[in-house]
């Protein structure tokens, strides 16, 4: 990741519910006490307990949990539509808590903008004003907001919809006028809430294709909210994993699925098909003698899952290759230990380059 300054820092962050909740964080009597038994003490939810991380300037960074994780209550503190309890949290080094009601205006106007499962749109409006709203909020003028609103609006695959109502759009495509309010402020964050929970599995899997696209068009910065695991590690870059309001793991989806920090994340990770999101540079052993020099060459990010397919047309073992050097090599062998689990708890290889 890059070593700028994060787009958001997050440092030791609470939000408690309850009476007197100013009285829990840092408290060492209540920090051993479960979600539960905190509830009957003190009759307070801690919601977000105890959280630190930081989001990079260009990745997606996914924030997953199970229902009552406590991860749209975070997503919703990162921009104070939810005041945190206690903590430090900055934007591009600037201290969000200490922000005026002005500045905190602008940060949500046109720093970081929100995508909803609920889609908020105006019925009364047409698509095109819908996408234009954040700018009308702005004060742009109307030729030119209904002009850049039209840019955005093909961009997320909405040409030729513009005039309608969103009444006469599918789930889908009001999803995408979401989408392209959100994008029309030219926000430096995408702050996303389960946008896409509520959609069929058809139309979320095409929500989640234009999320990719654009993101890998784009660059832009992207917080995804989500309980689904499978959504989780096809969009994020990283994931924090979430349970009673405290992050049990994070860190990419080949780091998840590979090396569970316990047996909650384990038992989320159960059935996740290994060979499609584990790379080969786990899988891959050192070359032997006479190896370094022949076989099919793969990236080291190349997941196990189209090494298999390598090493079958093959026949052989294939080299994993970087920047013209032979990290290691990988056969049968090592590709079906994955599938099997049989790697568990392995860290990359880093193995001498020939």
């Amino acid at each position: 990741m890059t070593a700028t300054e994060p787009v958001f820092s997050v440092r030791d962050l609470w939000k408690v519910f309850g009476p007197k909740a100013d009285r829990i964080p840092g408290n060492a009597e209540y920090a051993a006490l479960s979600a539960e038994e905190l509830r009957a003490r003190t009759g307070c939810t801690a919601a977000v307990r105890d959280v630190s991380f930081d989001v990079h300037k260009g990745e997606v960074f996914v924030v997953m949990g199970l229902s009552g994780s406590g991860k749209s209550t975070l997503v919703r503190c990162l921009t104070r539509l939810i005041e945190p309890t206690s903590g430090q949290l900055a934007m591009d080094g600037e201290d969000v808590i200490a922000m005026d009601k002005n500045r905190l205006r602008e940060l949500r106007r046109h720093r970081a903008a929100m995508v909803f499962q609920h889609f908020g749109l105006l019925p009364h409006r047409s698509v095109l004003d819908n996408v234009a709203y954040g700018l009308e909020i702005q004060g742009m003028p109307r030729a030119e907001r209904r002009a850049k609103a039209a840019r955005v609006a093909a961009l997320v695959g909405l040409e030729g919809l513009e005039e309608r109502r969103p009444g006469q759009l599918s789930g889908g495509q009001q999803q995408r006028v979401g989408l392209a309010r959100a994008l029309a402020v030219d926000p430096q964050v995408l702050l996303f809430d389960e946008p896409f929970s509520a959609l069929d599995p058809l139309i979320r899997r095409d929500m989640q294709e234009e999320v990719i696209r654009l993101h890998r068009e784009e660059g832009r910065t992207m917080v995804f909210i989500t309980h689904d695991l499978n959504e989780a590690l096809r969009l994020g870059d990283r994931i924090a994993l979430m349970r009673d309001g405290g992050i049990v793991q994070l860190g990419t989806p080949e780091e998840i699925v590979a090396n569970p920090a316990d047996d909650y994340v384990r038992d989320f990770v159960r059935d996740v098909p290994r060979e499609q999101v584990i790379s080969v540079r786990r899988a891959m052993r050192p070359a032997r003698d006479g190896e370094s020099g022949s076989g099919v060459a793969l990236k080291p990010d190349t997941l196990v899952s189209d090494a298999i397919e390598a090493v079958a047309r093959s026949g052989d073992y294939c080299r994993v290759v970087e920047d013209g050097r032979t990290l290691g090599v990988v056969g049968y062998e090592e590709l079906l230990a994955v599938v099997a689990g049989l790697d568990d708890d392995a860290e990359p290889k880093e193995v001498a380059a020939v």
